[in-house]
């Protein structure tokens, strides 16, 4: 790195100086800097720290700089290895991982492997989509929601849920009163502009879908519809993911069925669940069965979550004995399995509390 590159680059800084506030300088200069001492100089440092400090500059604070000197600093920022193939190395898009990740971590769960990776790997594969992708996961609490949506965050972007190319929101949390829905529309609707300015590639995920007001919802709908742009800015290349417990009934129901006549759950297909799965949704209450989401077909995929047997508890419980680095043997895991709830109760057939609590539980059975 030539020492004279950097002399036109701070006599720049000087000269536009107005088109800065100080302290977005000085954020700059302070991430820079410890990109140089962490990887440069190798110092004692923690670049994956939570800190303001170690995050690269979101706003586009080089809008107003002469056009010769932003490409001088491309190519210096370049040269530290910053840069990748994507363009942005906050995205990493890796189909590869993803499909790994669905077929080992992911367990009952057949449907949800191969709709997933079909629609995310479709999306990826064709940056002429004409609308952004959204994916509506509908199962009981506990069946892996947000644990594939974690996993789908994991693979697609470097930081994972981390990333400020991705936002969760949830529905109780962020949007508690019916009242003020008004001023919630005018938030969201900000923040996913604000996001979508940012980075090429985001990821929304709204968890608790069901108990979003439909006015909400309607008031992105824009977002994910077919439009070249809305207000000036494209969304085609966003994803939207919603979370909701609607069709948990639908799912058990024929889960049961299928056992009860001794066929096979990996025979279950999309052609038994999928329209049925449409219109509870349709027909259940609350937002996001009453918005124009739903009725102006606006879902690409309607995701199902089956509920798990007492074989795929054992095998959350092994995960999560591994990821503490234990390796419990099959006594151990029968009695993790046996200490959760079922339904039907006289058939012990169904987990009604999935894997959720799982990390949870084997700490009564550790040593």
């Amino acid at each position: 790195m030539s020492v004279r590159w950097l002399l036109p680059l701070l006599c720049a800084l000087s000269a536009e100086a107005e088109f800065f506030q100080f302290d977005s300088i000085s954020n700059v200069s302070t991430y820079y800097f410890n990109y140089i001492y962490c990887n440069i100089w190798e110092g004692e440092c923690q670049p994956n720290q939570d800190d303001a400090t170690q995050q690269v500059p979101t706003r586009n604070l080089w809008a107003g700089f002469p056009q010769d000197y932003t490409s001088l600093l491309h190519q210096w920022y370049c040269s530290l290895g910053q840069c990748c193939e994507s363009g942005d190395c906050r995205i990493s898009n890796n189909i590869t991982g993803l499909a790994r990740d669905l077929q080992t971590k992911l367990h009952g769960q057949h449907l949800v492997q191969s709709v997933v990776l079909k629609a995310i790997q479709g999306f990826i594969n064709n940056p002429e989509s004409n609308k952004p992708l959204t994916l509506s996961f509908h199962g009981w609490s506990g069946t892996g929601k947000n644990f594939v949506a974690r996993i789908i965050a994991d693979n697609l972007y470097r930081e994972g849920v981390k990333s400020e190319c991705v936002r969760l929101f949830i529905a109780p949390f962020h949007f508690p009163h019916a009242r003020l829905v008004d001023t919630y529309k005018g938030q969201l609707r900000e923040a996913i502009r604000d996001m979508v300015l940012r980075c090429p590639q985001t990821l929304f995920i709204f968890d608790e879908a069901e108990k979003l007001h439909p006015g909400l919802i309607d008031a992105i709908k824009p977002y994910m519809d077919h439009y070249d742009n809305v207000d000036g800015v494209s969304y085609r290349r966003a994803i939207f993911l919603f979370l909701s417990n609607i069709g948990g009934a639908t799912l058990n129901d024929v889960a049961l069925d299928f056992w009860h006549s001794g066929q096979n759950r990996e025979d279950i297909g999309m052609e038994d669940l999928e329209h049925r799965l449409r219109a509870e949704t349709m027909e259940s209450q609350g937002g996001f069965a009453q918005s124009e989401l739903m009725s102006g077909h606006l879902i690409d995929f309607f995701v199902p979550f089956l509920p798990l047997e007492y074989r795929h508890v054992k095998l959350c419980a092994r995960d999560a004995y591994a990821a503490r680095g234990l390796e419990p043997d099959e006594t151990t895991l029968d009695e993790v399995a046996k200490a959760m709830l079922y339904v039907p109760k006289e058939e012990r057939l169904f987990s009604a509390q999935g894997c959720k609590s799982i990390p949870q539980r084997i700490n009564f059975f550790l040593p």
